[in-house]
């Protein structure tokens, strides 16, 4: 069992930190934060798209949408009329790497969210007729998704710099694969995945820590066996271009670059500060250089995107089709000025508190501390304290930026795609090149 107890900084209680381990290998993770009066509540699984195969593809999001469906004790409507009658808020997500089933509520209906969240998790019946309702939204979302070209340009950067793997598939799945599940294929998925050693149970708000632990061990004493699933394997970042064409007013851009797995590491920070000094913020290198100066776009950032053994450093613009080679050419340049033009002492210890800032601010509800607790323990095998981020951040010095620099900046790894009208006739290798 792994316990911190550490000051959050700001003169209230301290936060409490404990997870724990049941005998059947669901793991539990608890934050107790005093000085609230609400609980978040999380059921994670680390089952995403990427352990889907090339048929499977979308499994994972469809069945998260059916947990909401009804059980044997509910209908889809009294789930929700249960956790309205309360106030509380009930929602899920799925990602290429995990899939978490969340509840918030006041702290005197923990309660309502566990016998919910668990009726839901436990019991939900994936009848045929709601299968087959659900299946028509899917795939209204994934039309949604298309009509979406920002987003569109992200995931197809990482359908080509991940192509052999399922970690570049999208997460909605495609038609031609939502189409074909049937109930059987569902159950027979979530007995493969949906294990003990692959769950993590995450609650942080006021809190009793035993007696929360006591009814999660009863909650889930039934929830046994399985070995634990195998390992996906491992993906590498590689190059590539993609363009769509799609009959709209801008052309939408991702740049990649290779990023870092996401890990708690002294080097995964100091990508974090080159990152909000390259094109994390207004005050960025690229937003100063490609809208304020020049105006040639409305939105451009940059951003890591870490999973549990890749990553991708991508830069994103939206901007009119004339202004695209010169806007590729300003990126570029603003890569090579990161060497030429190098950071200060100054300038680093201004993006420190930023990191800082951002990351403690972005901590300030049950829900994310929450999800920080739920992630970290399920990816990670371990809990990141606020503090110990903090101190991390503090211990970002020049050379580690430029160590980092000089792994992820390199111009002849770059890869490509564009969402756009005539995209279609451009020659994305070429472009690339100049």
């Amino acid at each position: 069992m792994k316990k911190s107890n550490k000051s959050n900084g700001g003169g209230n209680a301290p936060l409490s930190i404990k997870a724990h381990t049941l005998p059947g290998g669901l793991r539990v993770v608890t934050e107790a934060i005093p000085f609230v009066r609400s609980v978040s509540f999380g059921i994670w699984v680390r089952n995403g798209s990427r352990n889907e195969s090339a048929r499977q593809n979308g499994m994972s999001h469809f069945i998260e949408h059916m947990l909401f469906k009804g059980t044997g004790k509910r209908t889809a409507t009294e789930i929700a009329e249960t956790m309205d009658a309360v106030g509380g808020q009930l929602n899920a997500f799925t990602s290429k790497e995990y899939t978490c089933y969340f509840a918030r509520t006041l702290d005197t209906h923990f309660d309502v969210a566990l016998d919910v969240l668990t009726d839901m998790f436990f019991n939900s019946k994936f009848d045929e007729a709601e299968i087959e309702k659900e299946r028509n939204v899917i795939l209204e979302e994934i039309n949604m998704y298309e009509d979406t070209p920002s987003d569109l340009a992200v995931d197809l950067l990482q359908y080509h710099t991940f192509q052999k793997n399922p970690l570049g598939k999208s997460i909605l799945g495609e038609p031609n694969t939502i189409t074909k599940f049937k109930r059987d294929s569902f159950m027979k998925y979530m007995g493969a995945n949906y294990l003990p050693h692959n769950t993590v149970i995450a609650i942080a708000g006021n809190i009793d820590e035993q007696a929360v632990l006591d009814k999660i061990s009863a909650a889930f004493a039934d929830f046994k066996g399985g070995a634990k699933p195998k390992k996906v394997s491992p993906t590498l970042y590689a190059p590539g271009f993609s363009l769509r064409e799609k009959d709209i007013e801008q052309v939408h851009l991702a740049l990649g670059f290779p990023g870092l797995r996401w890990t708690p590491s002294e080097e995964y920070y100091a990508l974090a500060a080159v990152n909000t000094i390259f094109g994390g913020g207004m005050s960025s290198r690229l937003f100063q250089k490609l809208r304020e100066e020049r105006g040639l776009v409305y939105s451009v950032y940059s951003h890591n995107i870490g999973y549990a053994d890749t990553g991708i450093f991508m830069i994103y613009a939206a901007l009119n089709p004339a202004h695209l080679y010169d806007a590729l050419g300003l990126i570029t340049e603003e890569v090579r000025r990161m060497f030429t033009d190098r950071v200060t002492e100054g300038q680093l210890a201004k993006t420190r508190e930023q990191l800082k800032s951002t990351t403690l601010l972005s901590l300030e509800s049950t829900g994310s501390r929450m999800n920080s607790i739920g992630a970290n323990l399920l990816m990670l095998d371990r809990v990141s304290t606020p503090d110990e981020t903090v101190a991390k951040i503090d211990a970002i010095t020049l050379d580690s930026l430029y160590a980092v620099c000089e792994r992820v900046f390199k111009l002849d790894e770059m890869s490509l795609s564009l969402v756009g009208r005539g995209v279609d006739e451009l020659d994305g290798e070429k472009l690339l090149n100049k």
